[in-house]
């Protein structure tokens, strides 16, 4: 604990010079980094009662006073008494100082975008799950936010759905390096005879993180084939893998196929059981010897 206790500190203290980069774009007005927060969250709310402003920004009440007077006098907000409880006072943003904000908001926006520009795409998806990781594990439980997105592939997510699916199955089940060379074989496939009105790849994101994968692929004019489902252990429970499957079949319709088909593997529970829920129906299962292991294979399907 005490271990973590310093790397925390350390954390903050860093933290706390990066603050300061990103509030050097307030050099060039009249306000300082705490009275530009306080208009940040006046824009936020259509009014704000100065209790609870106060209380949300960590300031002093004669600070805070002080600050919201000078602000007045200059035109940038108004200070009335709550309809609600006269013995408290509402605040706004006038226009005046709605246009202070845009000046203000547009110069931290620069700030972040030149902390950002050095950094590598995937560094700033890092960055990104990164601190959303902090936000989740200290106390912000993401109200309103989606879980996952599904979306297109990008750069380096095949090769990652060829990785994923030969390290989880030798984990999970002791499969050999022949899964994860017939994954690599699906996928090279795909990128070779690749026909984007008939075929698509969806890739699900957690965080900032791949979280999961499946392809839509032609087995002929009228069939098409799905393939290569996984979802990462650490987010298994969200629906990620019924979702992706959803994905699927609405391409497959699209793109104007009669049926479906899948091939997986008797073990393959999770997954079988989401293959059910979207109708798919078992139509032939035999025993065989594949990726070092005794292991039943099944095929299913279903209309489109």
């Amino acid at each position: 604990m005490e271990e973590l206790v310093a790397d925390v500190r350390t954390f903050n203290r860093f933290y706390t010079r990066v603050i300061g980069v990103l509030g050097a774009g307030m050099h060039d007005t009249p306000y300082s980094l705490t009275e530009a927060r306080v208009l940040f969250e006046l824009r936020a709310h259509e009014e704000m009662e100065t209790g609870e402003l106060r209380r949300l920004l960590g300031l002093d009440a004669g600070y805070l006073s002080r600050m919201l007077a000078r602000f007045e006098s200059g035109g940038l907000v108004t200070r009335a008494r709550s309809a609600a409880d006269a013995r408290r006072q509402v605040v706004r943003l006038s226009p005046h100082g709605l246009e202070v904000w845009r000046v203000l908001d547009a110069a931290s926006a620069s700030d972040v975008r030149d902390l950002l520009a050095p950094l590598a795409a995937e560094d700033r998806r890092r960055l990104k799950s990164s601190m959303a990781a902090i936000q989740r594990i200290l106390g912000d439980d993401g109200a309103g936010r989606e879980p996952y997105v599904i979306r297109p592939p990008r750069p380096g997510d095949l090769g990652w759905i060829v990785h994923r699916h030969g390290v989880l199955y030798a984990d999970e089940y002791g499969w050999d390096e022949t899964f994860e060379a017939m994954t690599a074989r699906i996928v090279a496939d795909y990128v070779r005879d690749h026909d984007p009105k008939r075929e698509a790849c969806w890739i699900a994101e957690v965080e900032g993180e791949r979280a999961g994968s499946i392809m839509c692929v032609r087995d002929d004019d009228r069939t098409a084939r799905l393939r290569l489902l996984l979802v990462e252990p650490s987010t298994r429970g969200m629906g990620i893998g019924g979702r992706l499957v959803e994905e699927c079949l609405a391409f497959a319709r699209r793109a104007g196929y009669a049926r479906i088909v899948l091939m997986t593997v008797e073990v393959l529970a999770s997954a079988r059981r989401i293959y059910q829920r979207a109708g798919f129906q078992l139509d032939e299962q035999h025993d065989e010897r594949s990726y070092g292991a005794d292991v039943t294979v099944q095929t299913w399907s279903r209309d489109l």
